[in-house]
C-alpha cells in the first residue's frame, strides 16, 4: 500500500470521514477529475477549510480514495482466494464468478483505480501512484497462484488473466448487464487449463 495516511483523529474526523465518503462516491460515480472541491464539501455539509485540515490538497484526497478503492478489491479477491484453500485454479474462478456478478449491478464502473490510471497519466500525480503499486501488486498476487497450479508459462497466464480482468473492468462500463463481462469466467478456465494441460 502507498504511505499516503487517511485523516487521523486530530484531524476533525467526523467532518473528514464525510469529506472521504462523499469524494468517494463521487469520484467513482463521475471520474475524480470531473469534480471540485466546491462539490464535495457543499455535498458533504463541510467547509473548504476542513477539507484542507484533513488532507492537504484534492490530489491528496484523490490517493486517499484510490487507497480505499484497492482495500475494496482486495476483500473480494482475498474472499476467494480464502473460500478454496489449496486449490489456486478455484480460488481464481471463485473471483471471476464474484467479478462477472458484480460487473452486471447497476451502478457498476469499473474499477476506480483503473479509472483513475485512465484520468492520471502523469506518473507523479498521488493517485497514479496508488494505482499503479495496486496492479502491481494484483500482478504478483495471479503470478503467484498460477505457479502454485503448475502453469508452464506462469508470468504468460498471469498476464492473460490481468488483461482478462481489466477487460471486465471496461467493457462492463461500455455494454451493461449484456457485455462479455459474462463470459470472463469461462474464459478464465479455458486459459487456466491451457496454460495446466499435462504439466507436472
Amino acid at each position: 500500500m502507498s504511505n499516503v495516511k487517511p485523516p487521523g483523529e486530530s484531524q476533525a474526523p467526523k467532518a473528514a470521514d464525510r469529506i472521504l465518503s462523499t469524494a468517494s462516491e463521487l469520484f467513482y460515480r463521475e471520474g475524480a477529475r470531473a469534480i471540485g472541491v466546491d462539490q464535495i464539501v457543499a455535498r458533504a455539509g463541510a467547509t473548504k477549510p476542513s477539507l484542507y485540515r484533513a488532507f492537504e490538497s484534492k490530489d491528496h484526497l484523490i490517493a486517499v480514495y484510490l487507497q480505499g478503492e484497492g482495500d475494496r478489491f482486495w476483500t473480494y479477491f482475498d474472499a476467494a482466494v480464502a473460500a478454496h484453500p489449496d486449490d489456486p485454479k478455484a480460488q481464481l474462478l471463485a473471483y471471476f464468478d464474484g467479478l462477472g456478478r458484480r460487473a452486471t449491478e447497476p451502478g457498476y464502473r469499473g474499477c476506480g483505480l483503473s479509472n483513475a490510471a485512465v484520468e492520471y497519466p502523469d506518473p507523479a500525480h498521488p493517485g497514479r501512484k496508488v494505482a499503479v503499486e495496486e496492479k502491481g501488486r494484483l500482478r504478483d498476487r495471479l503470478r503467484e497462484l498460477t505457479r502454485a497450479m503448475g502453469a508452464r508459462k506462469p508470468k504468460k497466464l498471469a498476464d492473460s488473466l490481468l488483461l482478462l480482468i481489466e477487460g471486465v473492468f471496461l467493457t462492463s462500463q461500455l455494454f451493461g448487464e449484456d457485455g462479455p463481462a459474462a463470459a470472463a469466467r469461462g474464459a478464465a478456465e479455458a486459459l487456466i487449463d491451457a496454460h495446466t494441460r499435462g504439466a507436472s
